[in-house]
């Protein structure tokens, strides 16, 4: 077996230099050909297939890491599908350099593209000896394996193993193949460009490719900085990463450490005692090598994939979303988002005080801020662990922004109140609270609603509604401002006052503002989900609602992302960001001093619930669905905005007489859940625990 593989190795050998005789145009009839037969009939078509073929081979840019940076710079993840990191030829040590030439090719430097010398060295050696070297210049190999990694990149399986195989005169062509692209590529670059190339191309195990990222991966350095053994180590690697990965075995990998010190030895690279010193150094590699590239691995998973998703609908990065994310995990992007950790650590420790993780009433709690007039998000928490095996106390899904969406409660109102400001109401305007004429299945006077009532295409039609206030119930036939009924969330005037301005203007004015179900589609135009907000939304979507009053009337998408930076450093175009005024600065104004009495107003449903800002405007509303199966709170400052949602993710259902963190809630509401505004200055945001029995039903 081993004289056949030898004789194997040999003709590989032998096929090679016939390779290399064509590319010189050497090839003479009888040379050789007594081994290889008919091979000498096709001399000359051999040096018109050479002449014949493409010649043109450009170091085409390597597939690297991308990065996504939070705010402060630090990094959220790495996606990548080859975990590699470019750098220049002057951030590479001296000995790395020395050790990969050392052994992959010694006369790199005296020889060009071919190197006839080493071709006659390697078959004398195999032909009498037990060895089996290679002849491949290190040209050669960057050749070979950049159109490996090329066709890896693109899917193309197929070409992939074709770059590497040997085998048949197919193999002999595509070696010659690639002997001319060598040529062309030592006529354009030089040898350290070269070799550059080279040492940020080639894989060297443990999931690390290119020099840059296997510093980092073995030893939590830079390739600057790599030491002698170090460099030796990794040089020796190449030459079989997937059986010498140091973490694997190690042992291995030190004994081809010192074949290379040895080598850089007798080529006079390094003295006998800088060789033995490092043959004796022992092996000491990165405690923490990286594991994963993904967002599952992240502190902050959740908010993570919310900027990947968000990144495969930007047009600048491809076509399609598969091309987006293939952009992502190979064209080395710099992301910077506006993610803050240490808002995003506060938001989440408020909510876990509030709706503790795993908790055994099953409950799941998020929240979102987002930047009034930018429409950025600034942070995001809940109260489950990231992962992919859905248990108690984790998930998969991202509750600030999940499929399918939460019913969103009396939060809807604030629609209706910015459509009649818009239509010339004032916040002093009156309403008469209805009558009580029916009552509501759980027996509470209600006012049964009729088309006459809410008229129009988004109206009742020959439906009834038959809706009841939360206690204490105003008297029917008695006055409310706009400004009291929207702090004392009155459903029965809220549902008349949209009847008066038109459901579908309310509708109107509540997807203008960017409110959207939890599939990105229109909510429901019927009146219960126009005034009492029961169909289904995210809380970003709300959130950037109601920062867009706060702003003074700028509608921003929201968007997790700052910029893109191509590998270049080139700064990528967004899309889905541009701003717009949707309302004036008048009626945004006028919105927040209504929503502020929400807060402020001794009978506001969320009066002594939230711990104010200091002097700054501080609005919000509360928001509860029927059963307190969904409760919310959307509060803002003039610098963000936040929500909060509290239910059952998988299966909405009644949360009553319930004990969370040792608090026993009878009847919980939206100002249950209530997020203090946050300190613009201190950057903290609380969640004050409220202990009474709030309204339930849409309060």
């Amino acid at each position: 077996m081993r004289v056949a593989s030898r004789l194997g190795t040999v003709f590989s050998l032998l096929g090679a230099f016939v390779a290399t005789a064509v590319a010189m145009g050497l090839i003479v009839a009888c040379l050789f050909l007594p081994a290889i037969g008919a091979a000498g009939q096709a001399t000359n078509g051999g040096v018109k297939l050479f002449n014949d073929m493409p010649g043109s081979f450009a170091m085409n840019p390597l597939a690297q890491q991308s990065r996504i940076l939070a705010s402060d710079g630090s990094v959220l993840a790495t996606p990548f599908n080859q975990n590699r990191i470019v750098v220049p030829f002057s951030k590479i040590s001296k000995t790395m350099k020395q050790a990969q030439v050392a052994i992959e090719d010694e006369r790199f430097y005296q020889h060009g593209a071919l190197d006839s010398r080493g071709l006659f060295r390697a078959i004398g050696s195999n032909v009498f000896s037990n060895g089996t070297q290679g002849a491949s210049t290190l040209t050669q190999q960057y050749v070979k394996i950049a159109i490996q990694n090329e066709a890896i990149n693109s899917g193309n399986t197929a070409k992939a193993q074709q770059a590497v195989s040997r085998t048949g005169m197919e193999g002999y062509v595509r070696k010659i193949q690639q002997l001319k692209y060598a040529v062309s590529l030592e006529q354009k670059y030089t040898k350290d460009q070269i070799l550059d190339g080279y040492l940020n191309l080639v894989y060297y195990g443990g999931q690390a490719y290119g020099v840059e990222a296997a510093a980092r991966q073995y030893f939590g350095i830079h390739a600057s900085q790599l030491n002698l053994p170090q460099s030796a180590l990794l040089a020796g690697v190449v030459n079989e990463p997937g059986t010498l990965d140091p973490f694997t075995n190690a042992t291995g990998a030190v004994a081809r450490r010192n074949v290379v010190l040895a080598k850089m030895y007798q080529q006079k690279l390094i003295t006998r005692a800088q060789m033995i010193e490092a043959q004796n150094t022992k092996l000491k590699l990165n405690p923490h090598p990286v594991q994963s590239n993904s967002c599952a691995n992240s502190k902050y998973a959740y908010f993570c994939y919310y900027v990947i998703s968000w990144l495969q609908t930007q047009p600048s990065l491809g076509k399609s979303p598969k091309e987006r994310m293939a952009t992502l995990e190979s064209g080395g992007l710099t992301i910077q988002t506006s993610f803050n950790p240490k808002m995003a650590d506060i938001i989440d420790k408020q909510i876990r005080a509030k709706v503790p993780q795993g908790n055994k009433a099953g409950i799941d709690s998020a929240g979102v801020i987002v930047q009034p007039g930018t429409g950025l998000v600034l942070a995001s928490g809940q109260n489950t662990k990231y992962s992919n095996s859905p248990g108690k106390g984790s998930s998969a899904t991202n509750f600030a922004a999940p499929d399918g969406g939460y019913a969103y409660g009396s939060t809807a109102k604030i629609f209706a109140v910015i459509t009649a400001l818009e239509n010339g109401w004032s916040p002093s305007k009156t309403v008469s609270v209805p009558s009580y004429n029916g009552k509501s299945k759980a027996g509470a006077p209600a006012h049964i609603f009729t088309h006459t009532e809410i008229p129009g295409q988004c109206g009742l039609g020959g439906d009834t509604w038959t809706l009841p206030n939360d206690a204490p119930q105003p008297r029917a036939g008695s006055k409310m401002s706009l400004t009291d009924a929207t702090a004392q969330s009155v459903n029965t005037v809220f549902a008349k006052i949209v009847g008066e301005l038109g459901a579908c203007n309310v509708m109107k004015t509540t997807t203008q503002f960017g409110v959207k179900d939890g599939s990105g589609g229109t909510i429901s135009s019927g009146p219960a989900s126009i005034t009492l907000g029961t169909s289904n939304t995210t809380p970003i979507n709300l959130a950037n609602a109601y920062a867009t009053v706060a702003s003074g009337g700028m509608y921003c998408p929201p968007h997790p992302v700052v910029s893109i930076k191509d590998g270049a450093g080139k700064k990528l175009k967004l899309s889905g960001t541009t701003c717009k005024r949707i309302m004036t600065k008048k009626v945004a104004a006028e919105t927040s001093k209504i929503f502020e009495s929400v807060i402020t107003d001794p009978k506001g449903t969320t009066h002594g619930a939230i711990q104010l800002a200091g002097n700054r405007q501080s609005a919000g509303k509360t928001g509860t669905e029927d059963g307190s199966r969904n409760l919310w709170f959307v509060g803002y400052t003039p610098q963000m905005a936040t929500a909060v949602w509290v239910g059952h993710h998988d299966t909405p259902r009644d949360m009553k007489n319930i004990t969370l963190a040792g608090h026993l809630y009878t009847s919980p509401g939206g100002a249950t859940s209530s997020p203090a505004t946050s300190r613009r200055r201190s950057g903290r945001t609380s969640w004050t625990p409220h202990s009474r029995a709030s309204r339930s039903s849409t309060s």
